[in-house]
């Protein structure tokens, strides 16, 4: 029976974004089912009062979306490029995650330790997703592409 044919990498797209969305994957899987499996953990490592129901179930909702990110950074790891909107989203969240924090630590509902996941979850991502973004960026928009001086390959 005839392979219907594989979908081409963009040459935009460098080894190196494969392998960050890879991890990113992997990351968030493992991420969002510790949150899941155990939801009391984080709390009681930072020395918080572990959530009551029905934050707690809220909690492990969360886990389970964060483990749904890692399927889809999976799946564009393949071509990140051509896969940008799932970089964008991950991206976004990366972004608002921290703020959103920010505003509700200064405001005294949660504890400042709790940012102590903000390094690994959150920043640790934004320079590789900026780029692989920048590069989605370059290569749908054709005046900004070869000979443009944006353009890595150029």
């Amino acid at each position: 029976m005839p392979q219907p044919p594989a979908p081409s990498l963009s040459p935009y797209t460098r080894p190196w974004m494969g392998r960050w969305l890879f991890a990113a994957g992997v990351y968030n899987l493992l991420w969002g089912a510790w949150v899941v499996l155990a939801p009391d953990a984080l709390f009681r490592l930072v020395g918080m009062e572990p959530l009551a129901d029905p934050g707690r179930g809220i909690w492990q909702c969360l886990g389970m979306v964060i483990g749904v990110y890692g399927i889809g950074y999976l799946c564009a790891a393949r071509d990140p490029v051509r896969h940008w909107p799932i970089v964008l989203v991950g991206f976004l969240g990366k972004i608002f995650g921290p703020i959103g924090f920010l505003w509700t630590a200064s405001r005294g509902e949660i504890p400042w330790v709790f940012g102590v996941t903000i390094p690994t979850n959150d920043l640790l991502w934004w320079i590789p997703f900026a780029l692989m973004l920048r590069a989605a960026w370059i290569a749908n928009h054709p005046r900004h592409g070869r000979g443009s001086g944006l353009d890595p390959a150029s």
